[in-house]
């Protein structure tokens, strides 16, 4: 897979870019994404939610060995993974090269829930250093929505569930709606090429 950078990664979170519409983030704003739809509504709670999909030219097993593998972590961008891939595991990942594990700087995010090939669900619970808003990221839950639609098609739904009112919210919202677009678009591309 060809290597890209996700703020994803963070919890991804998934990123970078550049266009004349980017948010306050430096990346372009989802719709500057060909491919990636965005369906973010706000829920009855008034908490925003964010749901950007992309369709990739690979089967349901080839998209899960991506988010449940450090081999996969470290397709989309980050330089160092540590995956334990279970209920209550940890992946942690890092942009440094051998970061070591434990390391105060890598990101850290739970596992809260998985069914193989088609839902992963994760919440930060560990953001760089100096991190704007870490604590607000960790009231937020990432959910990795796997759905086969064909022979060797799939969509790959990205959401992050909780992203409430305030600078802080706004701030991370901007930053993981540009991000996360760019890393489906990146996830899509890698995986065209690996087929």
């Amino acid at each position: 897979m060809a290597a890209f950078s996700p703020a994803l990664a963070l919890a991804c979170a998934l990123l970078a870019g550049a266009a004349s519409a980017a948010t306050p983030s430096g990346f372009p704003a989802a719709k500057a994404y060909p491919g990636v739809t965005d369906t973010s509504f706000v829920a009855d709670n008034g908490d925003r939610v964010m749901r950007l999909s992309v369709e990739v030219a690979a089967g349901p097993a080839q998209v899960w060995r991506v988010f449940s593998t450090a081999g996969g972590w470290r397709a989309l961008g980050v330089k160092t993974a540590y995956v334990n891939f279970r209920q209550g595991g940890v992946i942690e990942t890092s942009y440094k090269a051998a970061a070591p594990q434990g390391d105060p700087d890598n990101i850290k995010n739970q596992v809260i829930a998985f069914v193989p090939e088609r839902l992963l669900v994760f919440r930060n619970v560990q953001a760089p250093r100096g991190f704007p808003n870490a604590a607000l990221f960790g009231r937020v839950t990432s959910i990795v929505l796997i759905e086969p639609l064909a022979p060797g098609r799939t969509r790959v739904t990205l959401s992050g569930d909780g992203y409430g009112a305030g600078p802080g919210f706004d701030d991370l919202y901007a930053k993981f709606l540009g991000g996360n677009a760019y890393t489906l678009v990146g996830l899509k591309d890698a995986l065209a090429q690996a087929n």
